[in-house]
């Protein structure tokens, strides 16, 4: 893994949240994407190397809508660049992971992502992330 590439954070609001991150990070929000397949619309933030993804549910049946009615807003999960995600998804089946997908989905930011079930990550949602090339 090559570096924590964003934190994805669960909001109710991308409108109200926003501004809110624009003012706690002192920084513009730089691009919103809907991801149609994840039915969530995106808004990203820059700080140094790292970004912040904010995750708004575009629908009931959304992953990130059943996890605010869960836990509410907050963290939902932490994404790490890596250099080849075929390998490194092989690699952590090998070491035991249980993969969320079979193969790499496309997701937010021209990223190629996959995730590790949060039971064999001590409770944190684990997003693998590959620019697309």
């Amino acid at each position: 893994m090559l570096k924590v590439e964003h934190i994805g954070v669960a909001v109710t609001s991308l409108t109200d949240s926003i501004i809110l991150f624009e003012k706690l990070l002192n920084t513009p929000c730089y691009k919103t994407e809907k991801v149609d397949t994840e039915k969530v619309q995106t808004a990203f933030f820059k700080q140094g190397e790292t970004k912040i993804e904010l995750l708004e549910p575009t629908a009931e049946d959304s992953v990130i809508k059943k996890f605010i009615d869960k836990k509410g807003e907050g963290i939902h999960h932490i994404a790490f660049e890596v250099k080849d995600i075929f390998s490194e998804m092989q690699r952590l089946q090998n070491e035991g992971f249980v993969l969320l997908n079979e193969q790499p989905k496309h997701g937010a930011d021209n990223k190629l992502v996959c995730f590790l079930h949060p039971k064999n990550t001590n409770g944190v949602l684990i997003e693998l992330c590959q620019e697309k090339v």
